[in-house]
């Protein structure tokens, strides 16, 4: 069964601009990237925590999202 954050994961990566839009706001401010995030889930009837989002994104093996967690990783 696919949780809430996988689900709301693969509609951000599979659209460019908005994966593009978040990279960008981790690496000034992570917190507010995580809100973001969060956000989306809501505006799609896709509810997720802040925490349920660390916890997918540290269990994700893929080369982005390591370099997203590298460099958000400071204000987290």
């Amino acid at each position: 069964m696919i949780s809430n954050v996988e689900k709301l994961y693969n509609l951000i990566a599979n659209d460019s601009k908005q994966k593009q839009s978040l990279f960008l706001m981790a690496l000034t401010n992570p917190k507010l990237a995580l809100e973001k995030i969060c956000e989306i889930g809501r505006e799609l009837d896709i509810q997720v925590t802040k925490e349920e989002v660390v916890e997918y994104l540290e269990s994700v093996d893929d080369e982005e999202t390591k370099l997203w967690l590298i460099k958000a990783r400071g204000g987290l």
